[in-house]
């Protein structure tokens, strides 16, 4: 739960900076919105949680 808001605010924060400094469009926005809602109702959307999920394991066992 907590990597999932913690994906939520990040993506968030970029699509803020990308509407404040590259011109994003509110509809774009929107439609990026609507997007999401619908691709997480797909047969695909365990597929992509397996992946995200895989992926921060993988960023969270790098050790600098």
């Amino acid at each position: 739960m907590i990597l999932s808001i913690s994906g939520v605010v990040l993506l968030g924060i970029v699509v803020f900076i990308f509407f404040r400094k590259d011109g994003l469009k509110a509809s774009h926005a929107l439609i990026s919105v609507l997007f999401g809602f619908y691709l997480a109702s797909t047969a695909i959307a365990p597929s992509i949680k397996a992946g995200g999920e895989s992926l921060a394991s993988l960023l969270g066992g790098i050790k600098f």
